[in-house]
């Protein structure tokens, strides 16, 4: 696995890091998420998604703020990851931007852990069933 920084982007307020682990990109925005910042987020989904990875992990635990443009950007990069057979997991967000979420009822679409290490511990599987007791 590469725990190292495959890339990174910042402005005064957002700083974004991306590492890949495994079958999974991790993406860790740490600032505020707002349309003054969303761009900085938006390039480096969408070259994750260009080179092929189709899970990808946001570790929110160091993102304070994120307004409805950050929100769409999150959205609009889980279109694409679940058109090619992955998603976009959501991990260890602060009550600040969970209420974001709650709010607008977005949490119902992600995938939402508490923790990094809990959303990378549900690697996929093939034999993934939907509906099935016990």
């Amino acid at each position: 696995m590469d725990h190292g920084t495959v890339g990174s982007a910042q402005s005064g307020r957002l700083l974004v890091e991306v590492r890949e682990e495994g079958p999974s990109a991790v993406v860790i925005p740490a600032g505020e998420l707002d349309h003054h910042t969303a761009d900085l987020l938006r390039a480096p989904l969408d070259d994750l998604l260009d080179k092929g990875f189709s899970r990808l992990v946001v570790d929110c635990s160091r993102l304070e703020f994120c307004d409805s443009t950050g929100l769409n950007v999150l959205l609009g990069t889980r279109l694409r990851a679940e058109a090619a057979g992955g998603g976009v997991h959501l991990a260890g967000m602060l009550p600040v931007v969970a209420r974001v979420f709650e709010i607008t009822g977005a949490e119902a679409v992600f995938t939402v852990h508490d923790s990094l290490e809990a959303a990378l511990a549900d690697e996929p599987d093939e034999h993934h069933e939907t509906g099935s007791e016990g």
